[in-house]
């Protein structure tokens, strides 16, 4: 009897060639599309609605079944709510990362395992390997496109029984397959909005949710030059909406160093980015894959957001989920509320959530 894989179609490219490269491998596929979000954006337009056309197109041509499921309520409870709570705290959080821990490998495998499954998979850029009972989240070839960033708080009983097709392929090479299997969906562009809210207005958007308090803006030593219209807008290393323009010349820029959310003031330079600099971190709730290190400290790398390209660090265990980094070379915004993931030279290693930075001079 053929392996049922249950496979998270979303309505892009990527889940749908993983679809195709699971069918043509000779499992028993079945899609299943999440709708975890159901209001509209500000046009009035349901991006779920459309993306589950797109499934239906796609699964159609890959003669395989397909159904949907609303996990609306869990991604409101164990997603957004924290979504907002840490912008009300002053810090940028990941909703992708909770995301996947809490209702990617979460509701939606318990109810791929209703459905028959003897596996789940998904489009993400990542590679698994499952060997002993052990399951170790992999880089995948396209580095480029790696998501184990967004996978760093997996657990191992999330973990077993994952397919990840994609993993030696490039975005280059899923696209083509696409195309070349006449899938609908292999022109489509890449969303880079919200975590199943799409792509909007964010300010407005927050603004519904969070009421806005207008603040000072001033500079490290103190001076004001200009007021904010809530610290939730901004996010450290920014540059654009301060509306600071012209203020000292044209030499150098305005970016965000600090918020003091006590006060509610915003704290910005003009040219120098030292202040942006941190000698390391500290990082909460860390999730180790497979286990923990058996050792108080090691070596080995990190991204301290997304897309960033991995830095030397050494972890000091502060406890069972807590350490410290430090880092070999300074960062540059590092932002709390934002994920430090390690990695070795071949696996992601887990990662928690930053919570403080620190400077040379208090290491």
């Amino acid at each position: 009897m053929k392996k049922r894989v249950v496979v998270g179609l979303s309505g892009g490219v990527d889940s749908s060639v993983a679809a195709l490269l699971l069918k043509r491998r000779g499992y028993d596929v079945v899609g299943l599309f999440m709708r975890n979000w159901e209001e509209t954006d500000e046009r009035g337009v349901c991006c779920a609605d459309d993306d589950f056309e797109d499934v239906k197109r796609v699964a159609d041509l890959l003669d395989i079944p397909y159904y949907a499921v609303n996990f609306a309520r869990e991604y409101e409870e164990r997603v957004f709510r924290d979504f907002l709570a840490e912008y009300e705290a002053g810090r940028t959080p990941n909703p992708d990362v909770l995301c996947n821990r809490e209702i990617k490998f979460g509701p939606f495998k318990e109810h791929a395992l209703a459905l028959g499954a003897d596996a789940i998979a998904t489009g993400h850029y990542a590679g698994i390997l499952h060997e002993g009972g052990v399951h170790r989240l992999l880089k995948p070839r396209d580095s480029a496109k790696d998501q184990t960033y967004f996978l760093c708080q997996l657990s191992q009983s999330q973990l077993d029984g994952v397919l990840f097709p994609l993993q030696d392929l490039t975005k280059a090479e899923v696209r083509a397959i696409a195309c070349e299997a006449g899938l609908a969906t292999a022109e489509k562009k890449d969303s880079t909005g919200i975590c199943f809210i799409g792509e909007r207005n964010f300010r407005a958007f927050l603004r519904t949710y969070l009421p806005a308090r207008p603040g000072k803006i001033l500079t490290l030593d103190g001076e004001e030059v200009g007021r904010h219209i809530g610290l939730m807008y901004y996010t450290l290393g920014q540059r654009r909406g301060l509306d600071l323009g012209g203020r000292r010349g044209e030499d150098g820029r305005w970016f965000v160093v600090r918020k003091d959310l006590g006060e509610n003031v915003l704290y910005v330079s003009h040219g120098d980015e030292t202040p942006l600099y941190s000698a390391g971190c500290l990082v909460s709730g860390i999730n180790y894959i497979p286990s923990a290190p058996q050792k108080d400290a090691f070596e080995c790398t990190a991204k301290l957001r997304y897309r960033q390209t991995e830095q030397r660090v050494r972890v000091t265990k502060t406890g069972e989920t807590s350490a410290r980094v430090d880092f070999f070379e300074p960062q540059r915004a590092v932002t709390p509320g934002q994920f430090a993931v390690f990695y070795s030279e071949t696996d992601c290693l887990g990662g928690g959530v930053i919570e403080q930075t620190f400077g040379e001079k208090e290491t």
